[in-house]
């Protein structure tokens, strides 16, 4: 039997990374044949998975990710695993899952954001030297033999900075649960918008994710501005969520948006929803759209998030440019104007995940696998 670890620092419940290591494990463990370990500071239970504890005490963020990877790497040199999955940056793995996509593309896409005084701090963190440092390591070390990547996007980005050949890459899609993230939600969409005070015919725009700046919640806010029918339900937790709040009664929306900070179980608010919207800066590949179009909601997303490639306008949704606020209001008024197509739209986007189910990504990953071996 292979006996495969991943490694994964941190677990956040309601992390896109952490649902889907969980979805990942659950899935390889049910499959045979292979023995799946973990490396983790702290994880959920898992039926069938083998948890390693690696948590040494730490000041600031650099010791905390140095200090994860030393402690992770002594634990797989010691317990001779065939196969080290990693999702941190850690020299010396044999696959390293870019789930983050490229540190060094990422602060070049947060500069395009930042004032002149914000892009100095930025250069001047330590932390962004450290993570880019580790990340050039990695990808540069001889005992990496695949790097699976989570979209095509990001692909093309390690080979941009790194050169790696594409014999070294595996695409696999993240799977979705797609029986409990389904259009039968719908049965939902009475009660919850009873619950959350939202007209029952009103057009309903959903956003789920941490991390507002990044993923776009200002974007959002901004973009429903001139549709005045326009429902927004925001979930997810962020420090800075009162400022957000703030903006939306600066522009005049206020009565228009609903902030519902962190949810254990986002599947009703699918269910209540007539489309998701991600303006995201930056997203490998997130959860929350694969989800959605699941759910038969079509996506507004960006030319910068990975899973715009399984977006066709106006056929299961819409891309634009992460900052051409222009553009996204007016897709959301071609969405507006054609109502009457919204059940094709469903439609497509359910069918849009019909290759992405749980078993289908395991079976990728085990494949990548039996390449290695």
């Amino acid at each position: 039997m292979t006996r495969l670890v991943i490694v994964r620092q941190k677990y956040n419940p309601a992390g896109g990374a952490e649902r889907f290591v969980s979805r990942a494990l659950s899935a390889l463990s049910a499959q045979g044949g292979l023995e799946v370990n973990l490396i983790a500071r702290k994880w959920e239970s898992l039926s069938g998975v083998r948890a390693i504890a690696a948590n040494p005490f730490y000041l600031g963020s650099v010791w905390r990710d140095w200090g994860f990877a030393c402690a992770a790497r002594r634990i797989w040199q010691r317990e001779g695993f065939e196969l080290v999955q990693s999702h941190e940056r850690i020299a010396g793995c044999d696959i390293y899952r870019a789930g983050d996509g490229v540190h060094r593309h990422w602060l070049q896409l947060r500069r395009r954001v930042l004032s002149r005084w914000g892009r100095i701090a930025l250069q001047l963190n330590p932390y962004h030297h450290y993570v880019q440092w580790m990340e050039r390591r990695m990808f540069l070390h001889p005992r990496l033999k695949t790097v699976i990547c989570n979209s095509q996007m990001v692909k093309r980005e390690i080979q941009h900075y790194f050169g790696l050949p594409d014999a070294r890459f595996a695409v696999i899609y993240n799977g979705v649960d797609t029986a409990a993230f389904h259009p039968s939600l719908r049965e939902h969409r009475a009660t919850m918008r009873a619950q959350w005070q939202i007209p029952p015919a009103a057009p309903l725009l959903l956003y789920v994710g941490s991390g507002f700046e990044r993923k776009g919640v200002a974007r959002a806010l901004q973009a429903i501005v001139p549709h005045p029918e326009v429902q927004l339900l925001i979930v997810g937790k962020d420090k800075h969520a009162a400022q957000y709040q703030r903006l939306a009664a600066t522009l005049g929306i206020a009565s228009r948006v609903r902030f519902a900070g962190a949810q254990n179980d986002v599947k009703p608010f699918y269910g209540m929803a007539d489309a998701f919207i991600l303006p995201t800066l930056y997203d490998p590949f997130p959860n929350v759209c694969v989800e959605a179009l699941a759910c038969g909601l079509p996506v507004f997303t960006t030319q910068q998030c990975g899973a715009a490639e399984l977006i066709r306008d106006g056929d299961n949704g819409w891309v634009a440019d992460a900052l051409d606020g222009a553009t996204l209001r007016q897709q959301l008024g071609q969405w507006l104007a054609s109502r009457a197509e919204w059940p094709s739209l469903a439609a497509a986007a359910r069918a849009s995940t019909a290759d992405l189910t749980l078993e289908q990504m395991a079976g990728r990953l085990l494949a990548c696998y039996r390449r290695l071996l």
